[in-house]
């Protein structure tokens, strides 16, 4: 009170002011959170492994698994399948279903271009480790290894942009750690994407004009081309198809007997404590709101107080 009596009328009403200002504060800012990256959509792309808007062409034995599109181009646009292509999956050549998945993927590269805010990082990925994320850069180069560490989330999404090309040397990979899954990672290319001979590429590939991969690169996702040709040499493809997340069993917990005068239950409310008095359950809830009441209460009565006696 002493503290109280020594400031103006005003002084008092800015002290009670700030006082309740904070406490909001305290009460607001724990519902801020950010939001979470969530997966670019395909839509009708999605079945396709391999898609592309002018050409697909083909060299040596190469196995795909998912869907094969290509639209406009025609079906004499489509070389080197006969033999060499095992096709786990359907070709669409200029059908309505490949013009349909097209334009699912126009839809889905504006998506990922625009996901933000986005990382900028440097062109080599080479040696790093990501965790989920939203990651850009004007072009990617890609030797050695990329780490894409999903802290054990299942449905951790890691989403690249490139203003130009993403191309990976000859050897290069990509390792998925901590429940990190292919299917959701998206590399949207707004050039072309040359993967490397012998390299193994994690992830969707959304790229503007086109795709080629050298011999004996393997794709555990998808190479989707909008406008240009797909080339493929000897290649493995296989689209990816999420896991369900795994139940981990927590161990058997060793339950001793309860004291009769025990909680075992939380509490709601007023309970008794065992030695015959009661004590009121609290939360952080619970906890905001009375800090709240004690600063009115407080500021309350230092004002009636000081208000009393300045009449008295």
């Amino acid at each position: 009170m002493t503290f109280a009596r020594g400031l103006s009328h005003d002084a008092r009403i800015r002290l009670g002011l700030s006082a309740l200002t904070a406490v909001g504060l305290l009460v607001a800012l724990p519902g801020v959170a950010q939001a979470a990256v969530v997966p670019v959509p395909l839509g009708t792309a999605d079945p396709f492994a391999v898609l592309a808007g002018q050409a697909i062409s083909n060299t040596g034995a190469t196995t795909i698994t998912g869907d094969v599109g290509l639209s406009p181009g025609g079906p004499s646009s489509v070389k080197g399948f006969t033999p060499g292509v095992t096709l786990n999956g359907t070709l669409h050549a200029a059908d309505a279903v490949a013009l349909d998945a097209q334009a699912a993927l126009g839809t889905a590269y504006t998506d990922a271009a625009g996901q933000s805010p986005a990382t900028a990082i440097p062109t080599e990925l080479g040696g790093t480790t990501l965790r989920p994320g939203i990651y850009s850069s004007g072009t990617y180069g890609l030797t050695g290894t990329l780490t894409l560490d999903g802290g054990g989330d299942p449905n951790a999404v890691f989403v690249f942009t490139a203003a130009s090309t993403l191309i990976t040397a000859s050897g290069s990979s990509i390792a998925l750690i901590n429940d990190a899954q292919a299917c959701h990672v998206f590399w949207q290319v707004t050039s072309s994407a040359t993967l490397g001979s012998g390299s193994r590429f994690e992830g969707s590939i959304l790229a503007l004009t086109s795709i080629s991969l050298d011999t004996g690169a393997t794709v555990d996702g998808r190479v989707l081309a909008r406008n240009g040709a797909v080339t493929l040499q000897g290649n493995t493809i296989t689209r990816p198809v999420c896991a369900a997340a795994t139940a981990r069993t927590a161990p058997a917990a060793t339950t001793a007997p309860a004291a009769p005068s025990q909680v075992t239950a939380v509490p709601v409310g007023a309970v008794s404590t065992g030695d015959g008095s009661t004590s009121g359950g609290s939360s952080p809830a619970g906890l905001a709101l009375i800090g709240a009441l004690a600063v009115a209460g407080i500021g309350g009565a230092s004002w009636f107080v000081t208000r009393r006696r300045s009449v008295g």
